[in-house]
């Protein structure tokens, strides 16, 4: 190992705290965040500083110093029609992936606990610089800029401390070192000293999404770099700079506490090139993380065989509406949820399941055509001043959602028109509100569209018979489709039960009765598990684990005592 300028005492003394809580937060599943949410709590200057070194780096070659480089990759242009003009390194594997490989076994001796303290002070750096990506996150995703704020900084960095704690949590369960001792009646007993390591399984290979760069990368992320093994971050390439600036935090650190900083490196792409098939296939990589779209999730379970795959994938999220005793409150966290980030999150709702009857609420009895005619004003509303809806839909992340949105129009009735919002800060932003087509449960026809996913701000609203229909839909569609997310509006405790007992049974995460500031499309890190693996939308949970323990194994050394 190289010289450290932070050494493990001084890692100890500044983060062991920090794991400590970690640790408690995911035994409790109690609310807890060391990132702080609010802008204002990184210091006066934060601001205007984290909007200068975002704009210090437009334009320029980001040269991380990695090996194997032969040649730069055109950044990206915002989805706010801003070209950023970064240039990323382009490598050549063979060449980086031996040097990746030549850091393991130092890091590997290091132990989990200063992999843990390694891991907890690169996020400490990234959250220092927390004003900084979300302007990258919000100018690669399209996100507007709280929530590229909050989720692409402070909540991603909860879920990378996560994913830390379930490594350390994993690793450790085993003890490093036992005397062993069998008696042997009046012969001396038979002794063994044994020694049990954590070993890395090899390069993992981290392929990043477009719309969470940082929310959805850093989990695999870091349970990969804690639990032993060299990371090789793919961003997608219209992604590229929250997750290049991620790698360059994590080089410096793992150089400044004497490790290889090539245990973390950067691959981008040409236009059209598409390496990540090729990476995903090398011997050399033994774990890979993926969010995206199904068929390049089902290809690299298929086809990856050589790695420990984890995928995120699409589902159809379904929220049953059978009564509420707060129809307001339910409208109105409906209308949040449907709308935040024009749609584009893989936990929004997309079918919204109500009787063609209606529904009983606390202001009466409420016909389907009624439900849907309110749900829609609840939108119209929530959206009608375009200062808020630019800063609650941010804009469409690239043409296929336009195009996705534009033709769902033509599949059934439009409940809710979409209209298109004019950004005055970013006029060549594409911002459009949520549509809402009215299809019918009872028709074949309309169930090639309402089976599907239909990423991005589009819902449907699906007419059933009874709610035990919708029940029955529910499952159909999580066995089928899977679903990241599940909702539930009744005050039947019977229902209630019917419903939890389908999710428990398909493996899909419920929110019930959801009317305030909390909603269906969020979830918290050390609490909330996004996804459960036990569904078609994803093979593995974010965080528990599951997510983490085939990350590495345990190799015994028996000495004769």
């Amino acid at each position: 190992m190289a010289a450290a300028d932070l050494s493990a005492a001084q890692l100890s003394e500044k983060h062991r705290h920090t794991l400590d809580q970690a640790l408690d937060a995911i035994r409790s599943r109690a609310y807890w965040s060391p990132h702080p949410e609010h802008p204002k709590a990184y210091g006066e200057t934060a601001g205007a500083d984290g909007l200068a070194a975002f704009e210090a780096v437009r334009g320029t070659r980001l040269d991380l110093g990695q090996p194997g480089t032969d040649g730069w990759t055109p950044g990206e242009t915002s989805p706010y029609g801003v070209p950023l003009g970064v240039e990323y390194p382009h490598v050549d594997a063979d060449v980086l992936l031996p040097a990746m490989k030549a850091g393991m076994a130092a890091w590997r001796d290091a132990g989990p606990e200063t992999r843990a303290l390694v891991c907890i002070e690169i996020l400490a750096r990234i959250s220092a610089r927390t004003h900084e990506f979300a302007h990258a996150v919000m100018h690669t995703s399209g996100q507007a800029f709280m929530m590229a704020f909050q989720a692409g900084g402070p909540h991603a960095q909860d879920r990378g401390l996560e994913a830390v704690a379930y490594a350390y949590e994993e690793q450790t369960r085993v003890p490093g070192q036992a005397a062993w001792s069998k008696p042997q009646g009046k012969k001396d007993p038979l002794n063994l000293g044994k020694t049990f390591t954590a070993v890395p399984r090899g390069v993992a290979l981290l392929i990043g999404c477009n719309t969470f760069p940082t929310w959805n990368g850093y989990p695999g992320l870091f349970a990969s770099l804690a639990t032993g093994n060299p990371v090789l971050v793919k961003p997608h390439p219209r992604a590229v700079l929250p997750l290049a600036l991620t790698v360059q935090v994590a080089r410096e650190v793992l150089a400044e506490t004497g490790f290889d900083p090539n245990l973390v490196a950067l691959a981008t792409e040409q236009p059209g090139e598409g390496i990540a098939k090729e990476l995903a296939v090398r011997p050399e990589i033994k774990v890979i993380d993926y969010t995206g779209s199904t068929e390049f999730g089902d290809w690299l379970e298929t086809n990856a065989r050589q790695a420990q795959v984890y995928t995120e994938k699409a589902g159809v999220n379904t929220v049953v509406v059978d009564s509420t005793d707060n129809y307001k409150g339910m409208l109105a966290n409906l209308a949040f949820s449907l709308s935040l980030y024009s749609g584009q999150m893989c936990t929004t709702p997309q079918n919204l399941l109500i009787p063609r009857d209606g529904i009983d609420t606390d202001a009466g009895h409420k016909s389907y055509d009624e439900v849907v005619a309110d749900l829609a004003a609840a939108v119209d509303g929530l959206l009608g001043d375009d200062a808020r809806a630019n800063a609650l839909l941010g804009a469409l992340v690239n043409p296929d959602v336009k195009a996705r949105l534009e033709a769902a129009a033509g599949l059934g009735e439009v409940a809710l028109a979409s209209r298109t919002v004019t950004n005055p800060d970013f006029p060549d932003a594409v911002v459009r509100t949520p549509v809402v087509v009215k299809l019918d449960g009872a028709k074949p026809d309309d169930s090639a569209a309402y089976l599907s996913e239909c990423f991005g701000p589009v819902s449907f609203a699906v007419a059933v018979d009874s709610t035990s229909d919708a029940l029955e839909l529910l499952r159909r569609t999580v066995r089928d489709k899977g679903a990241m997310t599940v909702g539930a509006y009744t005050t039947s405790s019977d229902t209630e039960r019917a419903v939890e007992e389908v999710c428990l049974e398909e493996s899909a995460q419920l929110s019930l009765n959801l009317t305030g500031g909390v909603y269906v499309n969020q979830t918290a890190a050390f609490s909330d598990f996004h996804g459960s693996g036990g569904n078609p939308s994803a093979n593995a949970a974010l965080c528990d684990g599951a997510f983490v323990s085939n990350r590495f194994r345990v190799v015994e050394v028996r000495r004769q005592a």
